[in-house]
């Protein structure tokens, strides 16, 4: 990481922990704080924040998605920067907001500028606090899932390969079509579950032909499905968030045991 000068304090981060980890995976929240911390943020959760508003405005619900921008905008925006480990999120914060608030010139201001300072964890560490070094281990072979909003939406590729290529016993080996969707897509796999089902089982199908340990992702709806699937189909393949890996924190209870 390049070292900021003694007299600048270090960045503050607000954490945009999601619904999904608080609710189902909180120590990949404790993960991000952790990492954070490593990387000279100092770290604050907002305990005014909600969800992001992804559901309503996935089901076209404008007015509550609005809403609800607006109450995360105020939450976030005394922040230098806003962080989640979770691309879908952040992906609503920074490419949606704006067009959400675009006929409320003072809100679509603040939506524009808060946008600016929002980052999926991975590629804040790699691009912005520029890190260089990871001190964890994880002795097994993985292979990665790229989710469709981190990658499509925010480019995140190879910044949490590059993060994981430092961490000490991991092998990665690449799996067939790692960039093709999981078939989760927030509502999409409610709405149309065989169609969901069949994408999820083509994902797993990959990964247990890469003959990898685990499977690691950055977005917990993702990896709640894929999870669920590969439990559903007697797979011993363990589930992880890669901030888990990256913070040290990946214990032998994975998503989708049952404990978080």
């Amino acid at each position: 990481m390049v070292s900021a000068p003694d007299n600048s304090p270090p960045p503050s981060v607000g954490l945009f922990v999601t619904c999904l980890i608080d609710l189902f995976r909180p120590n990949v929240g404790f993960a991000a704080v952790k990492l954070l911390e490593k990387a000279d943020c100092k770290v604050e959760v907002p305990r005014a924040q909600t969800c992001c508003g992804q559901p309503a405005y996935n089901n076209g619900d404008q007015h509550t998605t609005a809403d609800i921008a607006r109450q995360v905008i105020a939450a976030f925006e005394s922040f230098d920067y806003v962080v989640a480990a979770s691309g879908s999120c952040i992906g609503m914060i920074k490419e949606h907001y704006p067009r959400v608030l675009k006929d409320d010139p003072s809100w679509l201001d603040r939506a524009q500028r808060l946008a600016g300072r929002c980052h999926e964890l991975t590629a804040f560490l790699v691009d912005v606090m520029q890190l260089q070094e990871v001190e964890s281990s994880f002795a097994a072979t993985a292979t990665y899932h790229d989710s469709c909003s981190g990658l499509r939406e925010l480019g995140i590729k190879q910044q949490p390969r590059a993060l994981l290529s430092k961490v000490g016993g991991v092998t990665l080996k690449e799996m067939e079509d790692s960039e093709v969707c999981c078939g989760f897509g927030g509502t999409f796999c409610i709405k149309y579950p065989k169609i969901s089902e069949r994408m999820v089982s083509d994902k797993t199908a990959n990964i247990v032909a890469s003959e990898a340990e685990c499977i690691l992702g950055g977005d917990m709806g993702c990896l709640l499905n894929i999870a669920g699937r590969l439990k559903r189909e007697g797979s011993p393949i363990k589930v992880y968030h890669v901030a888990e890996v990256l913070a040290g924190m990946a214990n032998q209870s994975a998503i989708g045991d049952g404990k978080s």
